[in-house]
């Protein structure tokens, strides 16, 4: 198998692994009509698919870089799967919510082994962002699946949602010829040799990458709750709707690329999350529901564009930690911004979705800020200048 071929497999993997990261957002709505859950319910679940993994992201992380678990990238996938199948079999929300820290346990066990994977197939930059988009591609998918499963058959399907997994693990375990020069060794391979890991930079990167988690995590679980409230969408629609911020961010990832080599790296970071601060407030403030949905989609976008830069600059960051680097930015990119869902939903609950959702404009406000410490290299790649200092 040619390197190529492997980082394009490894990209549908990603993506079918993200499809329960979508999910869960996506069937927030069902469990609120169904079951009649107030909202600060409805972010418990939210909170419930990244509390654990939120934790348990770095930990897979070092374990990746001090040693090679390949099953780990499986066994997390079909964790993710089984939570996700088992929410419409249960009906306490105490089950639901195990079910769905299930699932958010096995997407933290994906993530870092398989980004060391791609890595390692040596197709560099490139490689990582055709992985990333089929993570986007992916998540984006995760709100059609649920509208087609749940909206067509009920919350008793879910079960269903699990198959696309079953059947990427056995694409997964079936045997390949051994990985050649650039899988075991030179300028593929994971080395502390390879660099100086920039860890001051790492941290405000981390920082980019966290205030933006919280925006986009906030609009991904209560979007489609406020269109539904105020345009009087229905549960298909609202998947849709979700569908359509999702999948706006997974296509403007296939321009990041270019982007950034017109542009350089922290200059795309910081004109995305720019433009994001006025496209949220056009969502929220639209005066029909087919503006609505036309700022929705280009706020996704937006908010799409960055996501492979986070992770080529923070391994770029931490060339000897790429297992963690890539923990981070891929990982704690959606499960840090579920820890706030609750509040969230509470402070939607007392004030209603608007306010709720225009307190998450401080997000990518914020993200535009912390990237002017960033630059496109590591610390120790930049020449130094005259009179040049960090402090």
């Amino acid at each position: 198998m040619t390197a190529r071929r492997r980082a394009m497999g490894l990209a549908v993997e990603h993506g079918v692994d993200d499809l329960y990261q979508g999910a869960v957002p996506a069937l927030v709505p069902a469990l609120v009509a169904v079951r009649g859950w107030d909202l600060t319910r409805a972010g418990g679940i939210v909170l419930a698919a990244t509390v654990l993994s939120s934790v348990a992201q770095p930990l897979f992380g070092l374990l990746a870089d001090r040693r090679r678990v390949p099953h780990l990238r499986i066994v997390g996938m079909l964790l993710a799967a089984a939570g996700v199948g088992a929410v419409g079999l249960v009906d306490s929300y105490i089950a639901t919510w195990s079910a769905v820290l299930l699932s958010g346990l096995g997407v933290a066990a994906y993530h870092p082994e398989a980004a060391r994977a791609v890595h390692l197939t040596g197709t560099g930059d490139r490689g990582m962002g055709w992985f990333t988009v089929g993570g986007l591609a992916g998540f984006a998918a995760g709100p059609a699946a649920v509208g087609a499963v749940v909206g067509g058959l009920g919350l008793a399907a879910t079960p269903l949602l699990a198959l696309p997994a079953a059947a990427a693990a056995l694409v997964g375990l079936l045997p390949r010829r051994r990985p050649g020069p650039a899988a075991t060794g030179g300028a593929g391979a994971p080395t502390a040799a390879a660099g100086h890991d920039d860890w001051r930079r790492f941290g405000w990167l981390t920082g980019v990458v966290v205030t933006r988690s919280v925006a986009f995590y906030g609009l991904s679980a209560f979007l489609a709750v406020h269109l539904t409230m105020r345009f009087g969408f229905g549960p298909g629609l609202a998947a849709v709707t979700l569908g359509i911020f999702t999948g706006a961010g997974a296509v403007a990832t296939v321009a990041s690329s270019a982007l950034t080599r017109r542009w350089g790296r922290t200059a795309v970071l910081r004109g995305s999350y720019v433009a994001a601060v006025p496209l949220l407030a056009a969502t929220l403030l639209a005066p029909s529901p087919g503006l609505a949905l036309a700022a929705t989609g280009l706020l996704g976008a937006a908010l799409g564009v960055p996501v492979p830069v986070h992770t080529t600059l923070g391994q770029a960051y931490l060339p000897g930690h790429l297992g963690l680097a890539a923990s981070v930015t891929l990982g704690l990119a959606v499960s840090a911004g579920g820890l706030a869902s609750p509040v969230l939903g509470a402070f939607a609950d007392h004030q209603g979705t608007t306010p709720a959702l225009a307190v998450l404009i401080a997000g990518p406000a914020l993200a535009a800020l912390l990237t002017l410490p960033l630059t496109d290299r590591p610390e120790s790649e930049e020449p130094e200048r005259p009179g040049r200092s960090d402090a």
